[in-house]
């Protein structure tokens, strides 16, 4: 037990040495002069439109944990979905190891909703699975739509294998809709029952987890430079695939890995702009939030400690 206390932790930094050790090579050259260029060559525009993408991207982090109750069959008011996800979320995405972590703040805030702790787990699993719908989505319409982004991340794939992966995908989709037209039975995972979500719930979940996704790629999009810049939908692609990395090797914060993916997989632009525009996203969608998220908690649970104990009244010593 001991043991496996401290896997994740390790992986998590062996990750994040590995990769920055990396990335140094593919920055040494790089000077905070030529940083600092390219972050005042990002455009008032642009800084506000990454801004939005951020507002977006946690509006529909929300979403996963409304989707979530709706499911369940449980009545939380909106603002303190929106809180309590904003939070869990801000946390989990800085701290790493988001399933545990997050698991961990929605437990402390939900069961002061009344939620037991099936429900509980039932909501993080459902969460978890959203944005997992969102990837496999995403990556398979990319994957289709422009099946040349994955010389950009593995050189020796054909096309061929990129399209006929993005309908692999898209078809796990579509079974999964027909799973819910049709009613399958839930499924047991121990004491854990997983009832397969409505339709009227799935296709909420393929609107939200890809739209958190899309936000949260037009970040990094917006701040790049308009120069070697392949679109949009190149930036999506390497967006997905160094966000999934990076939560597979529970990095704090993807520390090292994303900017390792991104300036591999972009090699016609600076690695200046590059680089300047992660730092962008790190502030607005993980420095930023995570500071909030501090206050919020911090708040939450002052309020805890003001109410008054009703089990000690009912049970005086």
């Amino acid at each position: 037990m001991k043991l496996r206390k401290y896997i994740w932790p390790v992986v998590g930094a062996l990750a994040i040495v590995f990769s920055c050790w990396l990335l140094y090579k593919e920055l040494r050259g790089l000077s905070l002069a030529d940083l600092a260029d390219s972050f005042s060559a990002i455009s008032a525009r642009n800084w506000f439109l990454s801004a939005l993408c951020t507002l977006v991207a946690y509006a529909a982090l929300a979403g996963y944990d409304r989707i979530a109750l709706l499911h369940i069959g449980r009545r939380v008011s909106w603002l303190f979905i929106t809180l309590c996800s904003f939070t869990t979320y801000a946390l989990s995405h800085t701290i790493g190891a988001s399933v545990f972590s997050g698991a961990v703040v929605r437990y402390r805030a939900y069961s002061s909703r009344g939620l037991t702790p099936q429900e509980i787990g039932i909501l993080v699993a459902f969460c978890s699975f959203t944005f997992a719908l969102g990837v496999v989505l995403l990556t398979g319409l990319v994957l289709v739509i422009e099946p040349d982004i994955t010389e950009r991340i593995a050189e020796l794939a054909p096309e061929g294998l990129s399209i006929g992966t993005g309908y692999f995908l898209l078809a796990l989709i579509a079974f999964y809709i027909l799973g819910s037209g049709l009613g399958m039975k839930p499924l047991k995972l121990g004491s854990l029952t997983l009832q397969y979500p409505r339709l009227p719930i799935v296709a909420r979940q393929l609107v939200i987890g890809p739209l958190e996704l899309l936000a949260a790629a037009g970040i990094v999009y917006f701040a790049l430079p308009e120069t070697g810049n392949p679109g949009y939908l190149s930036v999506l692609g390497i967006f997905l695939f160094s966000f999934s990395v990076a939560l597979l090797s529970h990095a704090p914060g993807g520390v090292g890995v994303l900017e390792l993916v991104f300036i591999m997989a972009l090699p016609e632009m600076e690695p200046a702009d590059v680089l300047a525009a992660l730092l962008v996203f790190r502030a607005f969608y993980l420095i930023i939030p995570f500071l909030i998220a501090i206050v919020i908690l911090l708040l939450f649970e002052r309020s805890q400690l003001s109410q008054p104990d009703l089990e000690g009244r009912d049970n005086p010593s």
